[in-house]
Order: structure tokens, then sequence, then C-alpha cells
């Protein structure tokens, strides 16, 4: 089994099987195959429920290396491309991982770039935990010097400084059909990939923003919460004619 949580309440402990897990609760000794669904207790006695690690429990797990797009632009980007198994992707901007292991447990063959050496180390061991390291290949490097030896993709995923550069050479790159999706922090970029996709001949040109607001429901009434996930970033989608 792989890597998966040991739950109680609103705690949630990482842990592998045969691991010794030490909590405030206790000290749990993990066997070495359990099941999900199954509880475990403490030496104190305290139980706790194994549970498998899915897409959003990677995002709160997965060691980080900088800001993760978040599951509200994740779902996005699948929805609005379409990715999905046996699906050949290219995916530059790899950071922490969490939209390629997102993608590679769809069943994806994802190859990501990551610029800086050792944020692409961690993006590797964070591919083992999401299980997808068969499936995600994760290179350090720029992919702007390995492009034109890379084929094509049925899917392109940016998340880099350099997005529109990169869009305006994709038309050799993308299957016909294949989609481009670039996240883009700042509107700026988007504005600049978008206009690249559109110099590019690429078809259907479009870039939006995704707010998620929460509900508050109490005594008084129900209405959106005060709180919420407001900007994260723009994503701007393009797809080869």
């Amino acid at each position: 089994m792989r890597a998966f949580l040991l739950v109680r309440d609103d705690r949630e402990f990482l842990s592998h099987p045969g691991a010794e897990l030490h909590t405030d609760l206790g000290v749990v000794d993990v066997p070495d195959d359990p099941d999900p669904g199954q509880v475990i207790e403490t030496h104190l006695g305290e139980p706790f429920t194994v549970r498998s690690l899915r897409g959003p429990d990677l995002f709160d797990h997965l060691e980080r290396t900088g800001a993760p797009m978040m599951p509200k632009d994740i779902g996005v980007v699948i929805g609005e491309t379409g990715a999905a198994a046996d699906d050949r992707v290219l995916d530059a901007g790899t950071g922490t991982g969490v939209l390629a292991a997102y993608l590679g447990r769809l069943g994806a063959d994802v190859l990501t770039y990551e610029a800086r050496a050792e944020f692409a180390e961690v993006a590797r061991e964070n591919m083992t935990l999401a299980g997808v390291a068969d499936t995600v290949e994760v290179r350090a490097g720029d992919v702007t010097e390995a492009l034109d030896d890379l084929g094509t993709f049925d899917l392109v995923t940016l998340d880099t400084a350099d997005a529109p550069d990169i869009v305006a050479r994709l038309d050799d790159h993308l299957v016909s059909g294949g989609f481009v999706a670039v996240y883009s922090p700042f509107v700026e970029n988007a504005r600049a990939s978008h206009e690249s996709a559109i110099e590019a001949g690429l078809a259907d040109v479009d870039t939006i923003e995704t707010i998620q607001r929460a509900m508050d429901f109490d005594d008084r009434g129900s209405r959106p919460s005060t709180r919420g996930v407001g900007h994260t970033g723009y994503l701007t989608f393009a797809r080869n004619p």
C-alpha cells in the first residue's frame, strides 16, 4: 500500500506501511498492510482510521517548494482540456508538482520540467508519495532548450514566466485538437500568453479567472462566506486546430 493518512476528527497524519508514528495522542505501530477504513490504536488506546490519499490530500501533504496550484484551478484545467488516461502531457514549471500528480493519477503520461534542480528533486519525491512515479517524469532544466526534441503532446500545461514564448512555438508540438493551458498569477503574463496564442494561429483562445466562495449557514440565514479563495491565478486556454 502507498502512503496514506491516519485520521482522527480534524487531525491527519501522513504515514507509510510499517512505520512508527509519534503523535500527541500516543505512538502508532502501523501494520505492513493496513486497509482503508481500518482503525488503528496508539499505545494509549486512541483510535485513528486509515484513509487512502486522494487528490485534495496531495495538495495538503506534498512537500512544498512554492505556492502549488489549487484544486479549484486544477479542476478547471482538467475540465476545459478533457485531460484523460493515455494522454501525453508536457508540464513546465513543476514546482511542488500538484498538477503533475493529478494528471498522473488520471493515467496520463506526464513529462514535467522544473528549472531548479533542488525543486525537481523534491517533486520526484512527491511523485513517489502520490504513487505516480512510473507515469510522471520530472526533469530539471529549461523546457525552452529541450522543446524541439520532445515531439508532440495532447496537452501542454505551463506555469512559467516565459509561457508566452513557449506558446508561440507550440503549433509543432500539439497534436491536432490538442490543448495548451497557461496558469498566470499576474494579468500581464496572462494577456501576453493570450495574444501569443492568437498570433501562433491557435484556436478557441480564452482567458478566465475562477473565484471560489464557501457558503455560511446559521440561524440568521444563508449567504456566501466573507472568507474564501479569491484570486490565485488566471488560466489561458487554446487549442491546436
